[in-house]
């Protein structure tokens, strides 16, 4: 519904709830025909007769991707955005584990192995693995309400009486075996798609049963059998228990194998005379009800040994053993995942290596990009921190460096630094370090991400900040309340680690008065006209040094190029004395080679020369505007006007507010002016 209609003053409160696309729905939904009739559906979409896998595949075809940079090896599955849920739930930053598990997935569809295994996502606490999960579960129930993904299944009607098939059968298994092929051919050459559509399986206890009385009622005759057959669109619903299963473990006491395959009947055996008669059972076990859809196992590894055995059966047999009937063929697709310490007994558990044999593992780590983790804490805080109060530039960015650096190993390299290593996997560049010796680092450490602070720690850290007194939650209040949290941490039994972690926050918080530092010198020096003034003025001294010129000054007259402004700016991006010519002819080289393209040469395009140009304004005006005097309780009128601008570019350029950005700069002030007095300092003692 519109917003404008919802907005209408004259529509009544039923006629908001009222909508005609609703109804439309319902009818396509409640469709029913003959056997006769959905064998012509088929003809025109038989896309419904896929199997599980093929319809989960192309359920997340339909939803798209997203290619980084052209590279078909890195997409993105929007499934994973969270569509359904308006990107409540949505995950971030593992694209290659997302990628990994959606080609297996293909791969089953294909009929090349992956259908006949359990998938197993294993990983930490907290890194997404029941998230992944419901996020498949929840999209596929949408796709069997639409209409490329509809599905149809089938009732009996015998003597008044209606059965619906208790697993939501195809109504292609009541094509006898030898007349299955002319059908699938059929199929197959009008779907065109990579996988073969084909009919697999048996019925199910109780339409056998009904199929056998048939049969012997019509002497044989297949027609007339299915004259009692009416077929229905089934659409999945996990509320519902349809096509959606999720199972867990529980206290092993309360707990058997037919809460997987079901139970008896007792109140029916007495009706039908025998506790074997397939209508005196309860087809209502978790394998039952996900047929032909999808059946999460949560901590699949706790559960006992028992349901492990049937387990291996329905992933390798496709079927299963209820009690008293023979083997049920089933037709789902099983998603179990796990957490580290299990995982790790099944590898030391011998006994356990049929299941290991029949599981593909896909490691779901913790996401290792401060981008990515950012957005997973401004998910859940995107309404702010509540009335009266606001969280700052940098409060989640801080806490995500500092989670992303419990989760790295030290880097080998004796050149990078910790911090550096997990800018190089955000994607930002370090001198001397590409894109494939990042591909080095990630490929040397498989085990990256597997361990570290969950998501979740932080996030009850960041909730602890919003509920208390201050008006204003920036980043050294995170950082505080995760470092008295981690005193206190229930996962962290070993101390040494606890003591690493402990340490990270020092160069988060070093990081963060980096960070803040170079807004403000860009606040003050974010005169453009001034630095265009002083780019275009060092342009040309070494312009003229370079091809040994003179410069002419504002008065017209020649002199030989300034080397003490070149140098002012080149050494804020650490140009030695013995570096600065081959800097220097670069940079001309670089000019001519623009204006050779007809295209007119930018600094700020160049980011080392940007940086050093606003640097080096910022240090010309940092003692005209005194930013030290703000620890001071008295300030001069000139003063607070220079201090004034400043803390309007940061509310504009850098999304402060008012409170904030005056924290901000009476953070950088004392910054300041504990730099100047150890350089006083050090002086002295000089």
């Amino acid at each position: 519904m519109s917003d404008q209609a919802a907005r209408d003053p004259d529509r009544s409160f039923l006629d908001l709830v009222y909508s005609e696309r609703e109804r439309e729905e319902f009818r396509a939904f409640a469709w029913e025909g003959s056997f006769e009739e959905y064998l012509a559906l088929l003809g025109r979409d038989p896309l419904a007769a896929r199997n599980a896998w093929q319809r989960l595949y192309d359920m997340i075809e339909s939803y798209g991707f997203e290619e980084a940079d052209g590279d078909r090896s890195s997409r993105r599955w929007r499934l994973f955005d969270d569509p359904e849920g308006g990107g409540r739930d949505a995950v971030f930053g593992l694209d290659a584990p997302l990628g990994k598990l959606v080609q297996m997935i293909r791969a089953g569809a294909c009929g090349f192995g992956p259908e006949r295994r359990v998938m197993l996502l294993h990983g930490p606490v907290g890194s997404a693995k029941s998230t992944i999960a419901r996020l498949i579960k929840r999209a596929l129930e949408a796709y069997t309400r639409s209409d490329a993904g509809a599905l149809y299944t089938f009732s009996w009607h015998v003597d008044g009486e209606v059965i619906p098939s208790p697993m939501n059968q195809d109504p292609l298994v009541l094509i006898p075996p030898g007349s299955r092929g002319p059908v699938e051919e059929r199929l197959n050459e009008s779907a065109r798609c990579e996988y073969r559509i084909s009919i697999e399986g048996e019925l199910d206890p109780v339409s056998r049963h009904y199929y056998g009385e048939l049969m012997r009622r019509y002497d044989g005759d297949w027609r007339k059998v299915v004259e009692h057959v009416r077929v229905r669109r089934l659409v999945f619903s996990e509320a519902d228990r349809v096509g959606v299963g999720t199972f867990q473990p529980k206290d092993e006491k309360n707990q058997d194998s037919t809460e997987l395959t079901g139970d008896l009947n007792y109140r029916m055996i007495a009706e039908y005379g025998s506790d074997s008669d397939p209508r005196a059972f309860n087809f209502d076990g978790e394998f039952n009800v996900a047929n032909r859809g999808i059946l999460e196992f949560v901590e699949v590894l706790k559960l006992d040994v028992a349901f492990l055995y049937d387990l291996l059966g329905a992933t390798q047999e496709h079927c299963i053993k209820p009690r008293k009937f023979a083997q049920t063929d089933i037709d789902e697709v099983i998603i179990g995942h796990t957490n580290e310490p299990e995982y790790k007994k099944l590898q030391n558990n011998d006994l356990m290596e049929a299941f290991r044999d029949r599981t593909i593992k896909i490691d779901i780590p913790y996401n290792l990009s401060i981008a990515d983790e950012v957005r997973i804490y401004r998910r859940q805080f995107r309404q702010g921190a509540g009335p009266g109060r606001s969280i700052t530039p940098h409060a989640l960015e801080m806490a995500a460096t500092w989670a992303v650096l419990t989760r790295l190993e030290e880097p080998t390299h004796p050149n990078l630094t910790l911090l550096q290593k997990a800018y190089l996997y955000d994607g930002g560049r370090v001198s001397g370090f590409t894109p494939e010796h990042v591909r080095e680092m990630r490929e040397a450490n498989p085990r990256e991400g597997m361990s570290g602070i969950s998501p979740r720690y932080v996030q009850d850290s960041i909730a602890a900040c919003m509920v208390s007194d201050r008006a204003v939650i920036g980043p050294l209040d995170v950082l505080d309340s995760l470092e008295q949290g981690l005193r206190h941490h229930s996962l962290l039994s070993n101390e040494e680690t606890r003591k690493r972690y402990t340490q990270l926050f020092s160069i988060a918080r070093e990081q963060y008065e980096e960070i803040i530092k170079r807004e403000v010198q860009l606040a003050i020096a974010s005169d453009r006209e001034a630095v265009d003034r002083l780019c275009s003025k060092y342009i040309d001294n070494v312009k003229a040094h370079v091809t040994c010129e003179k410069v002419l000054d504002a008065g017209g007259r020649e002199r030989d190029p300034d080397e003490r402004l070149m140098r002012s700016i080149e050494s804020k991006i650490d140009i030695s004395d013995s570096r600065k010519e081959d800097f220097r002819h670069e940079l001309m080289n670089y000019i001519a080679a623009v204006h050779l393209d007809g295209e007119t040469f930018d600094y700020r395009e160049n980011d080392r020369l940007r940086n050093a140009l606003e640097l080096k304004v910022f240090e010309d005006r940092r003692d005209t505007i005194q930013l030290t005097s703000l620890v001071s309780t008295v300030v001069d009128p000139d003063t607070q006007d220079k201090i004034a601008v400043i803390r309007d570019r940061l509310m504009r350029e850098f999304g402060y507010d008012e409170v904030s950005a005056d924290e901000v700069l009476q953070h950088v002030s004392s910054l300041f002016s504990r730099g100047e007095a150890q350089a006083g300092d050090e002086e002295v003692a000089a």
